[in-house]
């Protein structure tokens, strides 16, 4: 019985799994860029407009940012610290956002929840990419 190190990969076996990579990774990155956009409005809209979970808010930054996280770095993985740069730095402008707002606050705390997730998410989708996608 062969081992799974003995198995070995026709040329169209390879092209087909370099295509389903490519479009995992195309996949990952409009769904990051529509994910931050929709944090990024429900950061800054009004109290009102804010959806809830019934989870704590800060279990909810924790998530939001997380998968943002992850669909960045599967989405760029061969520029994780580009990718990282942007989840962080959108993580902290949105927070500092807050406080141009009349309804919002924009907190410490806040920011570094965020800041948590977005690492999180960007290691878990930084291993997905480099193990599942082979990037």
């Amino acid at each position: 019985m062969p081992g799974i190190t003995d198995i070995t990969w026709t040329s169209s076996q390879m092209q087909d799994r370099a295509s389903v990579a490519e479009t995992i990774e195309t996949l990952c990155r409009i769904l990051a860029w529509v994910s931050l956009a929709a944090i990024a409005f429900v950061t800054v809209a009004p109290l009102e407009l804010r959806p809830t979970s019934g989870l704590s808010p800060q279990i909810e930054r924790l998530a939001a940012f997380a998968v943002v996280g992850a669909l960045f770095s599967a989405a760029y993985s061969r520029h994780i610290w580009i990718a990282a740069a942007v989840v962080i730095g959108a993580a902290v402008l949105l927070e500092l956002l807050q406080l141009l707002a009349p309804s919002r606050h924009g907190r410490l705390f806040d920011a570094s929840i965020k800041t948590v997730g977005a690492m999180a998410g960007l290691t878990a989708g930084y291993m997905f990419a480099k193990r599942i996608l082979r990037r």
